[in-house]
């Protein structure tokens, strides 16, 4: 697999099969991920990988608890603007729309929600965390690793969900791994095989064109 191609196959998948992920395989995209872009070489991402019965532990603690109150940090603050909240309304109709769930099933809703507690069945979870002293260049170098390892996983035939869902529950996991209130826990990486036969892994996904984010000069 070349890059193209493991960029335009990479898709948030949101149903996986139960098939264990090798360790070795993990670590060896970890390894290669360690090259990613970091500026000034700080490289100030750190990361929990679970699977079996640590995963299991954690799910049932999540399961369990309410959201952070007041979150550590907000995912949502382009919902100021209309044209960036049009974009996630467009993606909420497919994304939703391939489950039959309509816009005012809530219940239906917030039980697809909540199979983000749950990694959407995969049988490995990355979570993501870093100081909280670093600044906003810091977290583009982290979505950057993340990135890098999402490319990564395409290369070795597995997928993977990017979820900031976890960032609500911040604070709970932290408790529960032990890490200290000097840590931000930014983000879950959910890994595995896709499950090909689930609708939700099959909806056009919305992009906005080139052209309408990208302008050239000098061409």
């Amino acid at each position: 697999m070349n890059v193209t191609e493991a960029v335009l196959s990479r898709r948030s998948i949101r149903a996986f099969k139960d098939t264990p992920v090798p360790l070795e395989t993990l670590r060896r995209v970890l390894e290669h991920a360690r090259y990613a872009p970091s500026g000034c070489n700080y490289q100030p991402w750190e990361a929990v990988v679970l699977t079996g019965a640590p995963l299991k532990a954690l799910q049932e603690v999540l399961l369990a608890a309410q959201p952070d109150d007041p979150l550590e940090y907000r995912y949502d603050r382009p919902a100021v603007s209309e044209k960036h909240q049009a974009r996630l309304f467009e993606l909420g109709a497919v994304m939703y729309g391939s489950q039959g769930i309509g816009r005012a099933d809530k219940a239906a809703r917030d039980e697809f929600a909540r199979n983000n507690l749950l990694s959407f069945g995969a049988p490995v979870l990355l979570l993501c965390h870093f100081p909280k002293f670093m600044g906003e260049p810091q977290w583009s170098d982290v979505g950057m690793w993340l990135q890098t390892i999402m490319l990564l996983l395409r290369d070795e035939g597995l997928d993977s969900c990017p979820q900031e869902w976890f960032g609500i529950f911040g604070r709970t996991i932290k408790a529960h791994l032990g890490m200290g209130e000097d840590t931000l826990l930014f983000a879950g990486l959910s890994i595995g095989e896709r499950d090909d036969s689930a609708p939700i892994n099959g909806f056009e996904r919305p992009r906005v064109a080139l052209d309408d984010h990208v302008t050239f000069q000098g061409f």
